[in-house]
């Protein structure tokens, strides 16, 4: 089987979802819409011209990441392998479905703010946030943290 790497920019579309498979792993899933748009000279709007729809299969240590930052509606940045899965539906009619294996998600800081609290694989307890001095450049009004 080949493998097609590439990043989809997105929306959430649905709320993410784990499940747990009969060999006792789990997958956290959801579907991501990718609406490209063209800028229309001649009436100067935005014009969206399709929508990509699918499903994000999100495995191992990506999963707690996602589960506990991602939600619908949210704007993203996905990137893994796409496959395609043909199958027959209730109603008899062939079907053919694109999911992506995600090896990497974050959100879309050009359309999004969020604020990054790192992981630790280590053992041990985790760090305790380090407040910075306020600057110019900090328009939020409140004091940033960073995490080690």
């Amino acid at each position: 089987m080949y493998e097609a790497n590439t990043a989809v920019i997105g929306r959430v579309v649905t709320h993410p979802s784990r499940r747990q498979l009969q060999n006792g792993e789990q997958v956290l899933s959801f579907r991501l819409a990718s609406t490209s748009r063209r800028f229309d000279q001649s009436t100067g709007t935005w014009v969206d011209s399709g929508t990509l729809y699918l499903t994000v299969s999100c495995w191992r240590r990506l999963i707690e990441g996602v589960e506990a930052s991602v939600q619908r509606g949210d704007p993203v940045i996905a990137y893994g392998q796409l496959r395609s899965n043909e199958y027959t539906a209730r109603d008899g009619s062939e079907r053919c479905e694109l999911e992506m294996r995600a090896l990497a998600l974050g959100p879309d800081l050009g359309r999004c703010l969020a604020p990054v609290q790192r992981k630790s694989f280590g053992a041990g307890p985790r760090p305790e946030p380090v407040e910075r001095p306020s600057t110019d450049a900090d328009t939020a009004g409140e004091p940033a943290t960073t995490h080690s």
